[in-house]
């Protein structure tokens, strides 16, 4: 699977730059938050932050170091989906996501042994990703990718319901991401 055109979706989706009131994040610029900026050594105004850095830590931060690509190589669809949270959650809530879901999923644990939901990609979770779906088949990937976005969208109404003025976001998270 190719990350460039994920970023390019992401980056499209996220647009220019934003300060919206209501989010925690502050100013962001292709979606990327001030903070994330500065900890990968931008330190300027976020008007003007460039593209190729955004798109240069989306791929470090959000595709490599979270271990993506390696479940790209066995579910594009999922790597997809993970990526996506993982740049409006954080990574190890997504990664998190897929855990739990993998668990729930093994019957048991008589497919293969339960994952401790540490939020990282480690071997046993790549292991548990293809026994899972060697056991599912085809259809796996597509149940496994819907319960990954049902605790996606249960976290947004959550987020909502704990923080009225997440409220302004929820249509938008619900429309874009779950």
């Amino acid at each position: 699977m190719e990350i460039g055109g994920l970023i390019e979706a992401v980056i499209d989706r996220e647009g220019g730059y934003g300060d919206h009131p209501a989010d925690r994040g502050g100013a962001t610029r292709f979606g990327i938050t001030q903070a994330v900026a500065r900890a990968h050594g931008f330190a300027g105004d976020m008007r003007v932050f460039p593209r190729a850095t955004a798109v240069a830590i989306y791929r470090q931060a959000y595709w490599i170091d979270p271990g993506y690509e390696g479940v790209g190589r066995i579910a594009p669809d999922i790597a997809g989906e993970l990526f996506d949270t993982g740049v409006n959650m954080g990574a190890a809530v997504a990664s998190g996501f897929l855990q739990r879901a993998l668990n729930a999923l093994n019957r048991g644990a008589s497919d293969y042994p339960d994952l401790d939901v540490d939020g990282r990609i480690g071997a046993g979770t790549l292991a548990a990703l293809a026994g899972f779906l060697k056991r599912r088949g085809a259809g796996g990937e597509a149940v496994l990718l819907k319960a990954i976005e049902a605790l996606q969208g249960e976290r947004y109404v959550a987020l909502a319901e704990r923080r009225p003025a997440n409220e302004a976001f929820l249509y938008g998270w619900l429309a874009n991401r779950a």
